[in-house]
């Protein structure tokens, strides 16, 4: 039995090392587990029998990816692995006005004046915009150059907080799973939570990415 992840966080801060679980997992590969106000995802990379124990432990975030961009494969994708990026991005106030005057015409995202006296108490950048941001970043730290073979969608996005004018993110990424396809053996699925994360550290914005990668190798 190979143990490919033993804990995650889910929305929260990395779990303290040495908590114990006990886990009654099903035939997926994956289970979850509460104590307390604390939630964790384990993830096993092959079917373990009912009831195992796992110990979780505590996961390092890296500044940068440890293989170079245009070299990147799938096989460079570790569960577990988690990524807060120094690089970060912004807009300005014109900025989110052209985006959501083409593409998101709401006056919360167009007309400052409306905005400031609006629920949000000043404009914000459309959701769509914000995820643009987020993309950027993914694209340039975390995702591989010519080994990227696209996605067949994303779950869970969430906009958490407005972004507002000016306001530095930042991303933060953790590879929740990474599976050779059945179908295609010169790929294989990464599974992948990025947090756009503001000034306070705080989450503005959440999705969980699905992305198919060339493998480097493929077993005979």
């Amino acid at each position: 039995m190979e143990l490919c992840i033993a804990a995650t966080p889910v929305g929260l801060r990395p779990l303290e090392r040495g908590l114990i679980a006990a886990l009654a997992l099903d035939s997926r590969h994956f289970g979850f587990v509460r104590m307390g106000s604390v939630l964790g995802m384990v993830l096993i990379r092959l079917h373990q029998p009912r009831g195992t124990l796992w110990t979780m432990t505590e996961q390092t975030e890296l500044t940068e990816f440890p293989v170079p961009h245009a070299d990147r494969h799938f096989e460079d994708y570790q569960a577990g692995a988690v990524y807060q990026f120094a690089e970060t991005v912004s807009t300005t106030e014109a900025e989110i006005i052209e985006f959501a005057t083409k593409y998101d015409p709401q006056t919360i995202h167009t007309d400052p004046v409306y905005a400031a006296n609006g629920p949000y108490h000043g404009l914000i950048a459309s959701g769509w915009h914000t995820g643009g941001m987020m993309m950027r970043l993914l694209a340039r730290h975390y995702l591989p150059d010519s080994a990227s073979l696209g996605s067949p969608g994303i779950d869970e996005l969430r906009w958490v907080r407005p972004v507002r004018p000016d306001e530095q993110l930042r991303l933060r990424v953790t590879t929740v799973s990474a599976r050779p396809s059945k179908s295609k053996p010169d790929r294989g699925l990464v599974r992948t939570k990025a947090e756009l994360l503001n000034e306070d550290g705080e989450v503005v914005f959440h999705l969980t990415a699905l992305n198919f990668i060339r493998r480097r190798s493929v077993e005979a």
